[in-house]
């Protein structure tokens, strides 16, 4: 048999049944489980998807924003000059122990009816999704890491949820740009209360040198330019604390990539 002139690989038409039977039962899938909208019940064209009423409720980060830490800015002009762009308040003020951070999504109403069922109700499915907006807006920072890492749970936490949901992102972000995954590159090493109700000071404090990276993985570590993967960044204290372990092991650089950023109350307000 040939194929365009030379010998037909053997594999290829397995291959073209493996396709036929995907396709086949894709459709067959679809006909028992209609495609419906990952938030609500509407009907959508393909699995895995939003409908248009969901996907219009998200609001994507972009221009402005701070040049570090990737919190957004109200209007074009806000910020304070800084070498690579502006920079709010509190990186002026505090610099940053990662070089910069960037999120796909205001963590908003529209940003939580993905992110809560995700985190918290089992809908790891959610994490496809989601990964591939922030495949978009980290793609410089994808294009630039040698590995990535997603912020740890402390183990008891990861017993009771029984999955990471930064490790899932991660997993999936690392597949999408054919990037080293070092799923356990940093362990909590101890147990924290949440964080919700802080402030950013007291953030900080009850974070301090939670974090650390086993000894038998510093090696891998070494002269690396990390990214950190995580579900929502609010202040940038995991973050900063996470940064500050990967680069005391030997990390060259560190970058975040978040599905949600937590806008600043007081920025909203200016």
């Amino acid at each position: 048999m040939r194929w365009r002139g030379t010998a037909m690989p053997a594999s290829a038409p397995l291959e073209g049944l493996r396709r036929i039977g995907k396709r086949l039962g894709g459709a067959a899938l679809d006909l028992l489980l209609p495609p419906h909208c990952l938030t609500c019940d509407a009907p959508v064209q393909l699995q895995g998807t939003l409908c248009a009423a969901c996907f219009a409720g998200l609001s994507f980060i972009g221009a402005p924003c701070c040049a570090c830490c990737g919190v957004p800015f109200p209007h074009a002009g806000h910020g304070m000059p800084g070498p690579e762009g502006p920079l709010c308040e509190v990186c002026v003020a505090m610099p940053r122990a990662f070089a910069r951070a960037r999120a796909a999504l205001r963590y908003d109403a529209g940003a939580q009816k993905l992110i809560l069922p995700f985190k918290h109700a089992d809908r790891t499915e959610l994490a496809g999704p989601l990964a591939l907006h922030m495949a978009r807006a980290g793609a410089a920072l994808l294009a630039r890491a040698d590995l990535l890492a997603p912020v740890p749970l402390h183990w008891r936490r990861l017993f009771r949820r029984r999955y990471n949901q930064a490790a899932l992102l991660a997993g999936r972000l690392a597949r999408h740009a054919g990037k080293p995954n070092v799923p356990d590159l940093l362990r909590r090493s101890r147990a924290t209360p949440p964080l919700g109700e802080m402030g950013a000071a007291e953030r900080a404090a009850v974070l301090a040198d939670a974090f650390r990276v086993p000894a038998r993985l510093a090696p891998r570590l070494a002269g690396k330019r990390v990214l950190l993967v995580d579900d929502v960044m609010t202040s940038g204290a995991t973050a900063e604390a996470c940064a500050r372990a990967l680069l005391e092991a030997g990390a060259a650089s560190v970058e975040v990539l978040a599905a949600a950023r937590v806008p600043d109350p007081r920025l909203e307000r200016a």
